[in-house]
């Protein structure tokens, strides 16, 4: 599908980037210890075997935005536990990306992560990619209240809490569903593509995704390649 628009940088007052799958490649398969580790927690808490255990943990994960969220309404969790437990994972897969860094230098405006994750866990691999002197801010699932995207909510909080114009904002993600929103607040879209098996979505091809790509730093560095052009 072509974009619908072209992207002026210096219209940009604001880049927000989502974390996990976004800001590194999903083909390193990091998401996929949390993934496990998030099955292995619903088995665990809820005495189920691992079959029964992710059907749960996918039914949660459509039906609530998270599993978190799903856990919470239906089993009261500790959120704060659950976050350790499906985190506490190796983040080697994910390597230190150079030109990453360099096309975040090169964008104009503000930078803050907005994610459905922690922060402990940002920071982890943020370190890892060497990214994280970029950005002012982590918004992550316990400054949302726990409520997830796609929720309006978080959205509507994380614009009020930063100062954000939405019409000045770009938004980077690799689940077209939670880009709703932001198209919805008048922010400009960036859908970052990829096959995992839990992230199939119907929404692919929806007129509120703007830019699409599968590699968010070639993404980055052709956009400011065109511009400067």
């Amino acid at each position: 599908m072509p974009e619908t628009r072209p992207l002026d940088p210096d219209a940009i007052e604001v880049w927000l980037f989502d974390l996990d799958n976004t800001l590194y490649p999903a083909s390193c398969r990091l998401f996929d210890q949390v993934d496990v580790a998030m099955g292995r927690y619903v088995a665990d808490m809820l005495s189920l075997e691992p079959a029964e255990a992710r059907a749960l943990q996918k039914q949660y994960y459509r039906e609530h935005g998270t599993t978190l969220r799903g856990l919470m309404d239906n089993h009261d969790i500790d959120p704060h536990d659950y976050l350790r437990a499906v985190h506490d994972i190796d983040l080697s897969p994910v390597q230190p990306n150079p030109r990453l860094d360099a096309a975040l230098a090169r964008l104009p405006g503000r930078k803050l992560i907005f994610t459905n994750g922690s922060v402990p866990h940002a920071e982890g691999v943020l370190g890892r990619l060497g990214v994280g002197h970029h950005f002012e801010a982590i918004f992550d699932i316990v400054a949302s209240d726990f409520v997830p995207k796609p929720e309006p909510a978080p959205y509507h909080k994380l614009l009020a809490e930063h100062g954000i114009a939405p019409t000045r904002a770009f938004f980077a993600e690799d689940s077209a569903r939670n880009l709703v929103p932001a198209h919805e607040l008048g922010m400009t879209t960036l859908y970052v593509q990829h096959q995992a098996e839990w992230n199939v979505d119907a929404h692919a091809d929806a007129d509120y995704i703007h830019h699409r790509c599968e590699d968010l730093t070639d993404w980055l560095e052709s956009m400011l390649e065109s511009a400067a052009a």
